[in-house]
């Protein structure tokens, strides 16, 4: 059996300010429960697109790279990469360039997303 964790970056208040964690910060706090993940023995860490202010992680993609850096053994996913809006050759080598830089960690989770957020934000109309 496999274990692992997703997340999708949450800004969550600051237990001691009670402020909104910034975005920089949020994406260090996630890099660091990669790693740490990893330390403990799961084998799979996700991370979920979203386009709102309270989320971090816009471009799993890009923090899956970084977590590629510093990271040895655990499985790099989308949890889940939204395709009705993306351009599906570009996540190709998006997914393909990860799965280079991790020597062969990365997966990809594609889905059509449960928020509609990034349908107008990407000029895609809902009713197609």
């Amino acid at each position: 059996m496999e274990l692992g964790i997703y997340s999708f970056g949450d800004r969550t208040p600051d237990p001691v300010t009670g402020e909104q964690v910034s975005v920089a910060d949020t994406l260090a706090q996630t890099l660091e429960r990669i790693k740490l993940a990893e330390q403990v023995g799961l084998s799979f860490y996700g991370l979920g697109e979203h386009h709102l202010d309270k989320y971090a992680i816009s471009n799993p993609g890009t923090v899956l790279a970084a977590a590629a850096s510093i990271t040895e053994t655990i499985t790099l996913s989308s949890a889940v990469t939204v395709l009705s809006t993306e351009d599906p050759v570009r996540v190709y080598q998006q997914f393909t360039t990860l799965d280079q830089l991790s020597r062969g960690r990365a997966e990809l989770l594609a889905g059509r997303g449960s928020f509609t957020e990034s349908f107008p934000l990407f000029g895609a109309s809902l009713e197609d």
